[in-house]
């Protein structure tokens, strides 16, 4: 029995042979009835492109490198889960590197990427610009998340100001004075840039207030400290406003091991919406994670086909909004 051909899809989804190359290779200039129509037949037939010759053609290699600071942790399985899932339905694959915090293991890590991807998406923010300008492979077309700004590639950032703003004027309009921000890595984009956020809300929703800083790096552990550290202080405060959900969680495990009433006496938020943050009823600003992942692969494959937009240099921003839950409720009027 004679091997399924590329004209064979052609004829059974009723296109011609370039339209099903266009298709099967990714190109964005394909309507989407026809990729399906294709996609169809292919599956129907058990076509299967010969890879060898697919490369040697196209001198592609169809998979796409993805390097990311950890790849543990729902905020980067839900990233990479929309990667996953934009990548299939455009015929490619994905290659993950962990790059850890260390410019010179992200140099390594990107480095090694040449030869076995078409391009890379790249989570760096712990990057300053030259450093991340300099770990780039030059030949690889790239795409970045929550990354510096100046590096000439597109820029996909999270709207943190937005986000931050929201949580402070609900906390705010419910009765908190008091709230202190348990921050991420100074050194951080999304860190630096949540605590900046902080302060600015503050300054308008809450002016005189005290700007209330604790240290923190993303992780459940943090959350926990902090609650520690707030406590052995003796200072007071009615809110803790997390730069991220993890951080939040172990915070709000913390104080209600330590018998603490949330919210009735400390309201508690956090940022990114992972779906354990819905499972404990956190009040938390929402980023649609596998939209982001998935918004990176297409911009990444509409420059590898030359069909995207020329890059202005301004990043694009992924929208943040407020979801108000248990851990926020409306505070009493005792507070007001």
């Amino acid at each position: 029995m004679r091997a399924t051909t590329i004209r064979d899809v052609a004829r059974r989804a009723d296109v011609s042979v370039a339209s099903v190359s266009r298709a099967l290779n990714g190109h964005a200039n394909v309507h989407p009835e026809t990729r399906a129509r294709v996609a169809a037949a292919a599956a129907a037939l058990g076509y299967v492109p010969h890879a060898g010759a697919r490369s040697l053609s196209l001198a592609r290699t169809h998979s796409i490198g993805v390097v990311l600071p950890d790849l543990y942790g729902e905020f980067f399985s839900e990233i990479v889960r929309g990667m996953d899932r934009e990548t299939t339905a455009r015929g490619y694959h994905l290659l993950l590197s962990n790059m850890h915090a260390d410019a010179e293991l992200a140099a390594l890590a990107m480095r090694s990427m040449r030869g076995r991807v078409d391009g890379l998406i790249v989570m760096a923010p712990q990057l300053d610009a030259a450093g991340l300008a300099a770990a780039l492979p030059r030949d690889l077309p790239a795409v970045l998340i929550n990354a510096a700004a100046g590096t000439g590639c597109p820029l996909l950032r999270i709207d943190n100001a937005t986000g931050i703003d929201a949580v402070v004027a609900h906390l705010a309009a419910t009765g908190r004075r008091a709230p202190v921000h348990l921050a991420g890595q100074e050194a951080n984009i999304d860190g630096r840039e949540r605590r900046e956020a902080f302060a600015a809300a503050m300054a308008r929703h809450l002016p005189g207030a005290p700007v209330r800083v604790v240290e923190g790096d993303f992780s459940e552990e943090a959350g926990a400290r902090a609650v520690a550290a707030l406590r052995a202080a003796g200072d007071p405060f009615d809110a803790i406003v997390a730069a991220n959900d993890m951080m939040a969680l172990g915070a709000l495990l913390a104080l209600r091991d330590a018998g603490t009433d949330v919210p009735g006496e400390v309201a508690v938020t956090g940022f990114d919406d992972v779906p354990l943050a819905r499972y404990l009823s956190l009040t938390t600003v929402r980023i649609d994670l596998v939209e982001l992942g998935g918004r990176a692969v297409v911009r990444l494959i509409e420059r590898l086909s030359g069909s995207g937009e020329v890059d202005s240099g301004e990043a694009e921003l992924v929208g943040a909004a407020l979801i108000v839950r248990g851990t926020s409720a409306v505070a009493t009027e005792t507070r007001t």
